[in-house]
């Protein structure tokens, strides 16, 4: 089965301004998969914007790149409020998962040493395996990796390690921004990934708008 695509409306670690109006552009393509962040949106858009979007018959991700236990209490407080299916992101606190028990929540913490925003990967493929593993005996729904953001070795090779080892599902996010990397994407064959910036940056549709480049994105797909 094909990767699902997780269009996500933040840029620069951000959630857009025109978040709304952007989604009412775009939700007549074929693409399930939509999410945003907790920061650069207020409480009521956040909550409303969910409402939209699950209207619409679409499945919803709240991403989060911060890593404190408290900030990661929050963001899970706040998908729980909202309504969010997925929440991916964050360190990966037992706290979280005890929060999340009892929703139909399903949570994808980042896996490896996570820092920063951007978020950057550390560690070699052997040490982020293990944390897998851990993550997995800890009652997670799945694995957030940070691939293209991996300082220390090949993110390939550390992608398509990963994904065949693993027994929980892989979401790939960030930095996926030509047909070649969505091709290789393909290969991997993780259970989704995330785009937001390539988006709106005009990788895949040059000169074009954010509805041109996803429908790009979605024909790249579609014939591979």
């Amino acid at each position: 089965m094909q990767a699902e695509l997780i269009v996500m409306l933040t840029h620069n670690d951000i959630t857009v301004d025109n978040a709304k109006e952007l989604f009412e552009s775009c939700k007549d393509l074929p693409v399930r998969f939509w999410g945003f962040k907790d920061v650069g949106i207020s409480r009521e858009e956040t909550i409303a914007l969910v409402d939209l979007m699950k209207k619409n018959g679409k499945v919803t991700f709240l991403e989060v790149v911060t890593y404190s236990e408290e900030e990661c209490l929050e963001s899970a407080q706040l998908a729980i409020d909202a309504g969010f299916e997925y929440l991916t992101g964050t360190r990966f606190y037992p706290s979280v998962v005890e929060l999340l028990n009892g929703t139909d929540i399903k949570y994808y913490p980042f896996v490896g040493d996570v820092g920063g925003s951007p978020v950057t990967l550390k560690g070699t493929v052997e040490e982020i395996l293990a944390d897998a593993k851990r993550l997995e005996g800890a009652g997670v729904s799945g694995l957030d990796l940070v691939a293209y953001r991996y300082a220390d070795g090949d993110p390939v090779e550390l992608a398509k390690k990963l994904v065949a080892a693993a027994s929980a599902d892989v979401i790939i996010a960030g930095s996926i921004s030509s047909v070649e990397r969505l091709r290789v994407v393909d290969d991997i064959n993780p259970f989704a990934f995330t785009m937001g910036g390539a988006l709106f940056d005009g990788k895949f549709a040059p000169n074009g708008d954010f509805r041109e480049n996803l429908e790009a994105v979605v024909d790249v797909m579609a014939s591979i």
